[in-house]
């Protein structure tokens, strides 16, 4: 694709007339974005990046709101050849400021830069120190040289206890994440732990009992230690720690994608849907299991994600003659709410008045309730709804993507419940199914 620089004045190409490219060095940049997602810090800097690039460039169909893509910024009009880091706001080549065709801004130069860096290498400072110093937009008097020094120094001390603050920080993180990572230090020498977590008497034991076991383990390229697989097998015997687990609300706030903070706000909890798997024919279960809708024997659960793809809620088996109603208000799933939540779901779960019973709100596509049409409102609420309840299936197809037995017609034998419990075989394959998958990159979230 050609390329061009949409400096005023400026010719440089990539190809010429005849779309073969021109033999050079000349690199196009485009106009930086605002990162206003990120910190307060972060946003502010890019955000004058992008401001200081429209205004030097001056051409009055480039606004900040409005930058198309092909509006480049060839090497020639950088000092260095090509933009400067974007948190380097004393670098002269922070925006454009060579033969920019115009002179309403001045061109920068690099004598401040270079006289801050070399007091920095001096004074073996982190380069950090020169971050947010200022755009240099004209040439520096070298009678003012002595007069810049003090505030400058001040800004190193400022920076230098900006620094500190940071490391004091990220080693206090440190020591939290190493409290939760499961490594060996976790549990050396301390007895009391290792019983706790594992049921076995000593960390001694248990570091014998790996080396039992490590020749049969798996030589793959894994995250977790050998260690760690051992750890994690015992505590699940040990706690019984449920495979599949329902966020605290904070959390899920903390990392909810802002589609569904524009469309809902940051209360949306759980989306829920219902899916059949096949099971042989069953005389005795007929009543129970004959799905009308599939004209199948089926075994039905409840299914709950979360806005980033995690599956926070999974039922036991009902049988495929039940409704998503009574599913919904039988499994277990009300009792997970909150007062505040936001549950997303299809027009099936008729169960508005039993979500507000636990405080939470329901939501589900309008109906027509006689009306020859929707609204323009609801249709629009309709809209942003599916546009993100959707992801649910998404989910449920890869479960059963990635685990064929949930495809194949079920045998019987799987569908009885387990003696002395209260589950089938089935719904532990579900569950450790819908476990593994929260194991895997989410197939809502891009990674």
């Amino acid at each position: 694709m050609a390329r061009s620089c949409c400096v005023i004045n400026c010719h440089s190409r990539s190809h010429d007339s005849h779309g073969r490219p021109i033999n050079g060095k000349i690199g196009f940049y485009r106009i930086p974005s605002w990162k206003k997602n990120c910190s307060s810090h972060v946003s502010e800097v890019t955000k004058r990046r992008r401001i200081a690039w429209i205004a030097a460039i001056r051409r009055p169909n480039i606004t900040f709101k409005n930058t198309p893509a092909h509006m480049l910024v060839c090497s020639k009009h950088f000092h260095k050849g090509k933009p400067a880091y974007k948190m380097l706001e004393c670098d002269p080549d922070w925006a454009p400021s060579l033969n920019l065709g115009h002179t309403e801004v001045k061109a920068a130069t690099t004598a401040r830069f270079d006289r801050l860096s070399g007091r920095a290498r001096s004074k073996q400072l982190p380069s950090s120190v020169l971050n947010n110093a200022g755009p240099l937009t004209e040439v520096d008097n070298i009678s003012q040289h002595n007069d810049e020094e003090q505030p400058e120094c001040r800004m190193c001390s400022l920076r230098l206890k900006e620094i500190a603050h940071l490391q004091e920080e990220n080693r206090k993180l440190k020591e939290e994440l190493s409290k939760k990572k499961l490594d060996d230090d976790f549990l050396k020498d301390n007895d009391s732990k290792v019983k706790f977590y594992t049921g076995l008497p000593s960390f001694a034991l248990l570091m014998g009992v790996l080396m039992q076991i490590r020749p049969s383990l798996p030589n793959t390229d894994r995250k977790i230690s050998h260690f760690q697989m051992l750890l994690l097998t015992l505590m699940r015997l040990r706690l019984n720690l449920p495979l599949v687990h329902w966020p605290m609300r904070h959390c899920i706030q903390a990392s909810m994608p802002h589609q569904y903070v524009e469309m809902f706000g940051d209360r949306v909890t759980v989306i829920i849907d219902c899916f059949e798997l096949f099971i042989e024919r069953a005389q005795n279960l007929r009543a129970k299991t004959y799905s009308n809708y599939k004209s199948r024997y089926t075994i039905k659960y409840l299914i709950g994600i979360t806005s980033q793809g995690t599956i926070s809620f999974i039922s036991n088996g009902w049988g495929g003659r039940s409704s998503d109603k009574r599913i919904a208000e039988r499994s277990g799933f009300l009792q997970k709410l909150s007062p505040g939540d936001i549950v997303l779901t299809d027009r099936g779960f008729d169960i508005k008045e039993s979500v507000a019973l636990m405080g939470a709100t329901l939501k589900i596509p309008a109906f027509t309730r006689g009306r020859t049409q929707l609204e323009a409102k609801d249709v629009e609420a309709t809209r942003k709804l599916a546009h993100v309840r959707i992801h649910v299936e998404r989910v449920i197809g890869c479960i059963r993507s990635k685990y064929t037995i949930l495809n194949d017609t079920i045998r019987l034998c799987l569908v009885v419940p387990c003696e002395g419990e209260g589950m089938t075989l089935l719904d532990k394959i579900v569950t450790v199914a819908c476990a593994l998958t929260n194991m895997c990159p989410s197939v809502v979230l891009k990674q």
